[in-house]
């Protein structure tokens, strides 16, 4: 199943992120070279909100990033949210649909 984190980010996210940017990122590709975090990165103009798309068998695993990442620790997240995503097309969706194409 597919699971989105998404962030929501203080006004000044941008100004305050380099102190903890390298933590955030290391802990990322260490979910992604788990197989846990399939992408990530924060939504622009405005930059206000990040968006981690997770494959796993629950919420679980997008539930420990967050509480741990470096991000919410220091408070450049005001809030957070774990949503299950119905993924229905793509060679990664998790439940594809597939209709006749004549």
């Amino acid at each position: 199943m597919h699971y989105l984190l998404m962030y929501d980010f203080t006004p000044d996210y941008l100004g305050r992120r380099g102190a903890y940017r390298e933590a955030h990122l290391r802990a990322a590709w260490a979910a992604q070279g788990r197989g846990e975090l399939i992408l990530g990165g924060a939504l622009t103009d405005p930059a206000d909100m990040g968006v981690l798309l997770f494959k796993s068998d629950s919420p679980r695993v997008a539930e420990a990033f967050a509480a741990a990442d470096p991000y919410v620790v220091h408070g450049l997240v005001t809030r957070w949210r774990v949503r299950q995503w119905n993924t229905v097309v793509g060679e990664q969706a998790a439940a594809p649909v597939r209709v006749d194409q004549s």
